[in-house]
């Protein structure tokens, strides 16, 4: 595997890559932030990614590039869209950032590439076990990985808690949008995590978002068997995953990348594609 790899996360407000020492988990350069552009096309968004792999180009050679969206990923192609353009739903979004970019890259569900982060260099370092990665925020993203090995595209964050879609009541964006005590915001968590506990049998549980900085004030009140921690990596986490996930892409082709039905299969049809 590669020493080094560039991570590149996508968010609905900023688009923000860094080169990563793969040794250690810490960026090996500074990060760069770049606004996330309105509407966020595939396109558009690839614009500027392509900005910020130029910025690294001469740190980074021929190494490996990780990106994150926030979006299911099934071989390439985004199947969904979370809070960024619906134009991303069966896009052969891996096609066109490739066009652009004239290299391969390995596109990964940003909670994944989260999860990878903590259990690889972060909180659950090392656990043998299942460790499921919540991230807490707009909605609630999942990721499953087993000794090491990650089941991409968990959308767990969707099970239904009393016939209610369990982001729509217990998101982080949902306790700030209704003033939520972080008690009253705990008697959301609680059903949720009992719920995905019962379902998965965990040996850990981590606990992402920028809000996992006051997880002091909720994940006690919490009634689990589960451990449950806070993450460790926190904004870093998906740029770090994203980095060693294409290293290990790298290492490790998708035999299963550009099968999807419907979906053009050739650099010119992934450039006819991102020009749509």
């Amino acid at each position: 595997m590669k020493k080094f790899a560039l991570g590149i996360d996508i968010g609905g407000s900023g688009i923000k890559g860094a080169i990563v020492d793969l040794k250690t988990g810490e960026f090996a350069t500074d990060r760069v932030r770049i606004p996330t552009p309105q509407p966020a096309t595939p396109q558009a968004v690839a614009d500027v990614v392509k900005q910020i792999v130029d910025t690294f180009a001469d740190q980074l050679g021929d190494g490996p590039i990780g990106i994150t969206v926030p979006a299911i990923v099934m071989h390439g192609v985004t199947r969904s869209a979370a809070n960024i353009d619906p134009a991303w739903v069966d896009a052969p979004a891996g096609q066109i950032f490739e066009s652009l970019l004239g290299r391969d890259i390995t596109i990964v569900n940003d909670a994944d590439a989260a999860g990878v982060a903590e259990v690889r260099y972060g909180a659950a370092k090392n656990h043998p076990g299942l460790v499921i990665v919540t991230t807490l925020g707009t909605g609630i993203g999942t990721a499953l990985i087993y000794d090491g090995v990650l089941i991409p595209n968990a959308e767990l964050g969707h099970i239904e808690i009393g016939g209610v879609n369990a982001e729509s009541m217990a998101a982080a964006s949902v306790r700030e949008r209704e003033q939520l005590s972080y008690e009253e915001w705990a008697k959301r968590l609680d059903p949720y995590y009992q719920r995905l506990e019962f379902l998965t049998s965990p040996d850990l549980f981590v606990v992402g978002g920028g809000v996992s900085k006051n997880s002091d004030k909720f994940l006690p009140l919490l009634h689990l068997k589960t451990e449950i921690i806070p993450a460790q990596l926190r904004n870093a986490a998906g740029i770090v995953g994203a980095a060693y996930l294409a290293a290990q892409r790298r290492a490790h082709p998708d035999a299963l990348k550009d099968t999807i039905p419907g979906v053009p299969t050739t650099k010119k049809g992934a450039k006819k594609a991102s020009q749509s």
